[in-house]
């Protein structure tokens, strides 16, 4: 075994020593550990640097940050960024980076100065041309990459990815296993992305000898075993099954107390004391207290001595906000909510219920209808910030947003590609009211139609963004039929929507809020296939927009 194996880094991390003996006499500002060749990261006041096992510098350059040798590679960094160095001190590539991790398997993770992951060879050269949000290091020829839709996955060594599976979050594997995280929580899956048992926890460990410790959501901690059946309960649950029910059971407390907030502007009048929101207000002081005390419940407000004041998750109820929920609130708490109440009706198989005329509703009210969509902007600004990456395709000719509210996808669609051209498609009271800001003048065109009746418009390119989810299917085939229609010859459309696993759970409130309100649904990817198929389209590819939103690309059979 060579000596500097069992080195160690001194204390104050200014030499290494040797069975409790310094190695050498030199001292150093800091040292990092040796690694194979037996070279180990020094800096003084010269700069960085390695050192051999006489405290030696192993060459002459100096920079201003080295780290260890892995795979006999090391990332060094100075005034161009950062790059790899041989032993000898010689470059492995010109390239430089922003950042560079620790070669594994031959294969090292890098990040370009625009903040774009990537893995390079032992070569310096791309291991594939993809570009990620992230990307880990490769354990057993595997690494987790994240799409910038914030979806992870599995590639091989040359970017192929390991199976068709996405997921919130997601481990490397060990021995066999990984951990996942979907929209229900976390869990361990097979190579084929399969999960291994039906249950979801808040927190798992890697597999240990056929058993991993996890922690349930009622803040049990357990033994599992690759069934996901429990060995042995380490921690009694924190919160019983009935106080769980019970909050969820009471969950309309917090959408009517964020209805009030929005409905008299409480964040608007922060900071201020009780007595003075309360007066400019008109509140009962006393009532108007406990209102702020539920919002501080509920992390939007904080106290500082007899102040009030709103916390960056409260800043979203005030209207001036880029992103601001207080027109959300209204919608889920006002136009939505006792709705819900014909859910029984709603789901028996006989009986008189019939889905509401949500939008014809709405359209009567102009105050509620421009409320409405100043929500769905929100949202839109939120969830459609890189449409245009998942969109790279559409790039020149007339892109059609159809049902697109009042445009916030189809400007960031259309902003800096100049050779496309857009056409928002909406309800006559809602386009009436939308005025083309400046920098889209003559590229951006608002046409008033139905999106059930022929569209006075053809394109390249058209785009349903959480549309059909609105619909029953008879109903989306219609739409999809027009939306064909309109299709210029070889054009595509782009189906923007949450497409919900067979057998996920995530999604099924939400699905149950389109029966209630609209008489439409949440979909399978299945389910979508057969619709776009019944309006004479297929399906052509599958694409990641957010971590739940996906885009379905079809095109003319």
């Amino acid at each position: 075994m060579s000596p500097w194996v069992r080195t160690r880094v001194s204390a104050d991390r200014t030499h290494h020593t040797l069975d409790g003996a310094a190695l050498y006499p030199a001292r150093f500002t800091e040292v990092l550990s040796f690694h194979a060749p037996g070279l180990a990261a020094a800096k003084d006041d010269t700069g960085a640097f390695h050192i051999d096992v006489t405290g030696r510098p192993v060459y002459a350059r100096r920079f201003t940050r080295t780290f260890g040798f892995y795979e006999e590679l090391s990332t060094v960094e100075d005034g161009s960024g950062a790059f790899h160095l041989r032993p000898d001190g010689t470059e492995l590539s010109l390239e430089r980076y922003a950042w560079c991790g620790n070669f594994q398997d031959g294969r090292c993770t890098v990040r370009t100065r625009e903040g774009r992951y990537f893995h390079v060879d032992r070569e310096g050269r791309p291991a594939y041309a993809e570009r990620y949000a992230y990307a880990g290091d490769f354990r057993d020829g595997l690494a987790v990459v994240q799409e910038p839709s914030g979806s992870h996955l599995h590639i091989h060594e040359d970017g192929r990815p390991l199976n068709g599976r996405r997921f919130l979050d997601l481990d490397v594997f060990h021995k066999g296993y990984a951990r996942a995280r979907d929209e229900q929580g976390w869990h361990h899956v097979d190579t084929l992305g399969e999960p291994l048992y039906a249950r979801r926890f808040t927190m798992v460990e890697p597999f240990y000898n056929g058993q991993a410790r996890v922690e349930g959501e009622n803040g049990a901690l357990l033994v599992i075993d690759e069934r996901g059946e429990v060995v042995r309960e380490l921690r009694a649950p924190r919160r019983s099954a009935l106080q769980s029910l019970s909050e969820d059971m009471v969950g309309f407390w917090k959408t009517q107390a964020l209805r009030a907030a929005a409905e008299l502007r409480i964040i608007e009048a922060l900071p201020a004391t009780t007595a003075r929101v309360a007066e400019a207000r008109a509140l009962a002081p006393e009532r108007c207290a406990r209102l702020l005390r539920a919002l501080g419940e509920l992390g939007l407000v904080v106290r500082e001595g007899d102040t009030w004041r709103a916390t960056p998750r409260g800043a979203l109820l005030h209207r001036e906000h880029p992103l601001q929920l207080a027109d959300a609130a209204l919608h889920w708490g006002r136009d939505c909510y006792r709705l819900w109440e014909a859910l029984p009706d709603a789901l028996r198989a006989q009986g008189t219920w019939a889905p509401p005329r949500f939008f014809e509703e709405l359209s009567k009210d102009p105050q509620r209808v421009a409320s409405h969509h100043r929500a769905m902007a929100s949202y839109a600004r939120h969830d459609y910030a890189h449409i245009a990456e998942a969109l790279h395709d559409v790039t020149h000719g007339t892109v059609v947003d159809a049902g697109g509210g009042t445009g916030v996808l189809l400007r960031n669609l259309i902003r800096g590609r100049p050779e496309l051209q857009g056409v928002l498609l909406e309800r006559p009271e809602v386009a009436h009211g939308i005025e083309v800001p400046a920098e889209f003048t003559g590229r951006l065109k608002v046409i008033a139609g139905d999106v059930f009746a022929p569209w006075a418009v053809r394109a390249e390119a058209i785009v349903l963004a959480r549309i059909i989810h609105d619909w029953s299917d008879a109903e989306a085939v219609r739409i999809l039929q027009h939306a064909r229609e309109a299709l210029a010859p070889g054009g595509r459309l782009y189906v923007v929507e949450l497409v919900v696993g067979p057998e996920d759970m995530g999604g099924a409130l939400l699905d149950l809020h389109m029966l209630v309100t609209t008489g439409g649904k949440e979909r399978t990817e299945a389910e979508f296939r057969v619709l776009l198929e019944r309006a004479g389209l297929r399906l052509r590819e599958r694409r990641s927009l957010t971590e739940v939103g996906k885009v379905l690309v079809a095109e003319m059979r």
